[in-house]
């Protein structure tokens, strides 16, 4: 069995849809697992914002619903 196999995965919801993710995962561990840019998003987890400077050190758990939001450049 791979590293990968071992690892609990714990379920959270994000923008609605059901996800699995690594347990023990950062919040931004948990977007760059969908693709995304901690960088470039806006995060609320269980109705409260998220501080950028923090989605690195919030650990998601079981059950989280996240709200993530893209910024879009033009104008």
């Amino acid at each position: 069995m791979t590293e990968t196999a071992q690892k609990e995965m714990i379920c959270v919801s994000v923008n609605g849809e059901p996800r699995s993710i690594a347990a023990e995962s950062s919040i931004a561990d948990m977007l760059r697992a969908i693709g995304l840019d901690p960088l470039k998003v806006a995060v609320e987890r269980n109705l409260e914002v998220v501080p950028r400077s923090t989605l690195g050190d919030v650990a998601a758990s079981d059950g989280d619903s996240f709200e993530i939001v893209h910024f879009v450049g033009g104008g």
